[in-house]
């Protein structure tokens, strides 16, 4: 088997800073935890020369707690409940990295048909090959004085598909060894170190093999919005239209968890379904009126709960 081209295994690449993804990653309300410290890990991760200047200026002499931060894997896994704005934040945040760092970054999503065909041994290649690409153009982005002349991410979305743990005694010989080219292509880049991460997003962490949750410098949790999360969204959209509080209060009461172990929506239930079945209720020939905007959402039912075994 050939190496499989650049297009292959990466479907589209994404160039930061850029107002694009900069206005996505500012729409991702209630997440702001996770966007500062997100952030923060990548921008030591992909350019250790602001870990240094940081050091310098406040605690001189400190090489050694420098040395143990910047050992840290150049992996971050993003893990919660589906609709909770992981792949949204994976996808964007490499704009706030690259307005703080003051460089440049390159985004590699990895295309799902990663898996391969089930042929022996194409699995492994592949993932071999996706982090070749990482590798190579984040050599030429290393810089003999410790700045980053850029960076490069590598995004693997539903990464518990590719590196699901080796002790499922049901685990074929080729899944292990898919696994095992993970955990290489991270070592490769941090033993290199060079200026790349590896984001990976899953709904099922315990999945993940152990050796790969070991390597993570940072899990985030991502869970569904609570009462104050979803009423900024809410009031964010729909306030405009003149929607009184208290229709806002029963929206967000009824968007919340519910009687019988219903769970309450997520982000992307909100945004992209709710919010635009309220328009469509009006659409074209009437206003919104709140009474039907509540009633739109006691009807709707949220995303199921990802069962996490």
């Amino acid at each position: 088997m050939n190496k499989p081209a650049l297009d292959e295994l990466f479907e589209y690449r994404v160039s930061y800073p850029d107002f694009e993804p900069q206005e996505r990653l500012a729409r991702l309300v209630g997440l702001d935890d996770q966007k500062i410290r997100l952030t923060k890990v990548l921008g030591l991760l992909v350019n250790s020369s602001g870990l240094t200047n940081w050091a310098n200026k406040f605690h001189p002499g400190s090489e050694s707690l420098i040395d143990t931060v910047m050992r840290r894997p150049p992996l971050v896994v993003l893990a919660g409940d589906v609709g909770s704005g992981k792949t949204e934040l994976a996808e964007t945040i490499g704009d706030a990295v690259a307005r703080q760092e003051d460089i440049g970054i390159t985004l590699f999503p990895l295309s799902l048909s990663t898996r391969g065909q089930g042929r022996v041994g194409e699995m492994t290649q592949l993932i071999s090959a996706a982090f070749d690409y990482t590798i190579e153009e984040a050599k030429k982005l290393k810089s003999c004085s410790g700045r980053s002349r850029g960076a490069v991410i590598l995004l693997i979305d539903e990464a518990d598909a590719l590196a699901q743990s080796r002790e499922n005694a049901q685990m074929h010989h080729e899944d292990r060894a898919g696994v095992n080219a993970f955990i290489r292509g991270i070592d490769r880049i941090a033993n290199a170190q060079l200026p790349a991460a590896v984001i990976m997003c899953t709904n099922r962490l315990n999945a993940l093999d152990p050796a790969v949750k070991r390597r993570a410098a940072e899990v985030l949790s991502f869970g569904r919005p609570n009462d104050e999360q979803r009423r900024s969204i809410l009031t964010q959209r729909l306030g405009q239209l003149g929607m009184p509080q208290a229709a806002l209060d029963d929206l967000v009461k009824e968007t919340g968890p519910q009687e019988g172990n219903i769970p309450g929506f997520t982000f992307s239930d909100l945004t992209q379904r709710l919010i635009p079945s309220i328009v469509l209720d009006a659409y074209p020939t009437q206003a919104v009126n709140p009474g039907r905007a509540v009633r739109v959402a006691h009807e709707m039912k949220p995303t199921s709960a990802f069962q996490d075994h």
